[in-house]
């Protein structure tokens, strides 16, 4: 009794099959219910003036307004998406009333029976056969309620046909249940793979928008929800807030541990975050070592600076990975809907600019779109837009900045330092235009076209001078790039072991295959590699160890200042003696006082450029100021 019970029931332990049916009969039950008004509206005409008044119009009517009604609320629901609490209501509501409805329809057509001819009691039989083998078929997508209807109208036929004189009705009796029983069967095969066919999407549907990893939601799922959420601020007029996380130092990890100690550090990382991040906002994984965070409570810049604060604090704390200890960091960038944009995709777009502002400038620190991020995208977006448009051959520029061996006063070397003089802007900084042309992919260009300058122009210097020149990350990425350098330093007018060609370490961040390859490359060709901006990166060391470097750069962060920072000093003092103990040259940057150049001597410097001895000089100066070095006289210089 109880299996029998339940099977007349709409089922309650699969939410997905609940949604599905309700979707499904956003569609079916309108049509059931057109089904059952033509049809009786057609089967009642030839009743009008026959049967009394009740039974040819007033009924109909009241049928006609109930199912019109019903029509229009399943109609409205075309587009919903509810819950499925909403769609077990509405299923079970549809399970009570389809045998209702059944009742009534057939015992309708059963009271207008004896009013008719023999052509009207003809159609009454085949009305009652053939409509509920159509309801049947509307209602197959559940199953209670297509067996209910089925078992109604077959009593009901049965049990009227079966009384008149007439042996053609019971052969049409008979014939209606035969094709109701199979329809049945077959209803019964189609309902089990509808049922398997929900479930199987909604796994499909889990893995389509679940990361395999961690198993966040993944970049899919979370842009379908911010898109929802969205639409949602803009019917209640409500906030929101997109973050997106980077993860400060996780490549060189992964380089260095190997994959399998990167993926279980990306899971600790999730864990994490999700303790961080519990009850207050959705987190996703958006590839690699990017998170997405979507804020819809406390989307204020104070609350959202102190929840970032939080998260960026949380990352920093080390994370013990079996045997490993490793210790990372995370940069996070937030826009909020509706100040700062009117789109989902604006608004992520946004968040991930906040993000790599910050992480250009203060990486492991929130940043949250300002009116002055908007107004630096305005002018990036025209810097970008002159430089697509420029004759880059004529307006770039190359300067020089002397690089000098304190120990004998000798200029050693010039680094190349790009300038642009773009007649639509002016000059243009190159810490302006060097990432734009990064992030639009015309840097391969202004790489091609600077180094042909400065090659041009190290023609003319003393064979004892180097050239120091700067490759883009994105340069050491680009196979077709790294050839066409080859190709120029094959060709050039200097001897390629004159030739210092200096990276970054945020190169060696982005595919450090390609960059090994490149630089092997280069190495063959005799060329010197540097390594850039030493210090400001991560795993440093690992690096030095990995690849063959032949020279590093301090950067000038650890210089300014050093004789009032005392760990400014310790940090310049240790790179001196790693350097010293590995047997590799080093260049320190950014000096431009009496003190620093002092405190260097006292440290063991060689190799000093900066400001102390010149500013970067155009070629035509570079003659100029070899003469003054050679003066026996030493030169004034300034702090």
């Amino acid at each position: 009794m109880a299996r029998l019970r339940q099977f007349f029931s709409v089922s309650v332990n699969d939410p997905e099959l609940l949604k599905a049916q309700y979707r499904a009969f956003a569609y079916q039950l309108p049509m059931l219910y057109c089904i059952l008004l033509i049809s009786s509206w057609i089967m009642v005409l030839p009743y009008i003036g026959r049967a009394p008044a009740v039974l040819a119009v007033v009924i109909p009517v009241v049928l006609t307004a109930f199912c019109v009604t019903r029509a229009i609320q399943w109609w409205s629901r075309l587009h919903a998406d509810p819950c499925a609490e909403e769609a077990l209501a509405a299923l079970r509501r549809t399970n009570m009333l389809a045998p209702l409805l059944s009742v009534l329809f057939t015992g309708w057509a059963i009271l207008l029976f004896p009013y008719g001819d023999t052509v009207a009691q003809d159609h009454i039989a085949f009305f009652m056969g053939i409509t509920a083998i159509g309801c049947i078929f509307c209602l197959m997508h559940l199953r209670s309620a297509a067996f209910l209807v089925a078992l109604i109208d077959n009593a009901f036929m049965i049990g009227f046909l079966s009384t008149q004189d007439n042996s053609a009705y019971a052969a049409i009796a008979a014939n209606v249940v035969l094709v109701t029983g199979a329809l049945l069967v077959i209803l019964l095969f189609h309902y089990r793979d509808f049922a398997r066919m929900v479930t199987l999407n909604a796994e499909n549907r889990q893995l389509a928008n679940c990361d395999s990893l961690t198993g966040l939601p993944n970049r899919r799922h979370f842009f379908e929800k911010l898109d929802a959420a969205v639409a949602s601020c803009r019917y209640t007029e409500g906030t929101l807030a997109v973050g997106i996380i980077d993860l400060d130092g996780f490549k060189p990890i992964n380089d260095l541990y190997g994959h399998v100690i990167g993926d279980r550090l990306l899971c600790a990382v999730t864990e994490r975050l999700s303790l961080l991040c519990a009850g207050q906002v959705d987190l996703a994984r958006l590839g690699g070592d990017e998170f997405a965070l979507l804020v819809t409570q406390g989307t204020a810049d104070e609350d959202l600076r102190r929840f970032g604060t939080q998260l960026c604090d949380g990352l920093r704390a080390p994370f013990r990975i079996g045997d490993v200890t490793v210790q990372i960091g995370g940069s996070l960038g937030f826009a909020s809907f509706p100040d700062h944009a009117r789109t989902a995709e604006q608004l992520y777009e946004l968040a991930d600019y906040a993000l790599y502002h910050g992480k250009r400038h203060r990486r492991g620190t929130v940043n949250i779109f300002t009116v002055d991020h908007d107004t630096q995208i305005q002018r990036d977006a025209a810097v970008e837009i002159a430089l697509r448009k420029a004759d880059l051959e004529r307006e770039l520029v190359v300067v020089f900045q002397p690089i000098v061996d304190i120990a004998s006063d000798r200029t050693v070397a010039f680094e190349a330092l790009a300038r642009w003089k773009s007649v639509a802007l002016g000059d243009v900084p190159p810490t302006q235009f060097i990432p734009i042309a990064e992030r639009s992919g015309l840097i391969g260009r202004l790489t091609v076209i600077l180094l042909g300058k400065a090659l041009a122009a190290a023609r003319h210097w003393p064979d004892t001078i180097r050239l120091s020149f700067n490759l883009s990350a994105h340069d050491l990425c680009s196979p077709q790039i790294v050839l066409q350098i080859i190709q120029m330093l094959n060709d050039a007018p200097i001897e390629t072991s004159r030739i210092d060609l200096e990276i970054t370490e945020t190169a060696l961040l982005h595919d450090m295959e390609q960059v090994q390859e490149a630089i092997r490359m280069l190495k063959l060709l005799g060329c010197s590699v540097s390594l850039d901006d030493f210090g400001t990166g991560y795993s440093s060391l690992s690096h030095l160890h990995a690849l063959p470097f032949t020279k590093i750069k301090i950067d000038r962060s650890f210089v300014q200042g050093m004789d009032s920072k005392p760990a400014s000093y310790k940090i310049v003092k240790s790179l001196l003696a790693l350097t010293r103990d590995m047997g590799i040259d080093c260049v320190v940057e950014g000096v431009e006082t009496v003190e620093e150049m002092s405190l260097l001597r006292e440290l063991g410097g060689k190799m000093v450029q900066g400001y102390y001895f010149s500013r970067p000089m155009e070629e035509k100066d570079i003659a100029g100021f070899l003469a003054d070095r050679a003066r026996p006289e030493p030169m004034l210089r300034s702090g």
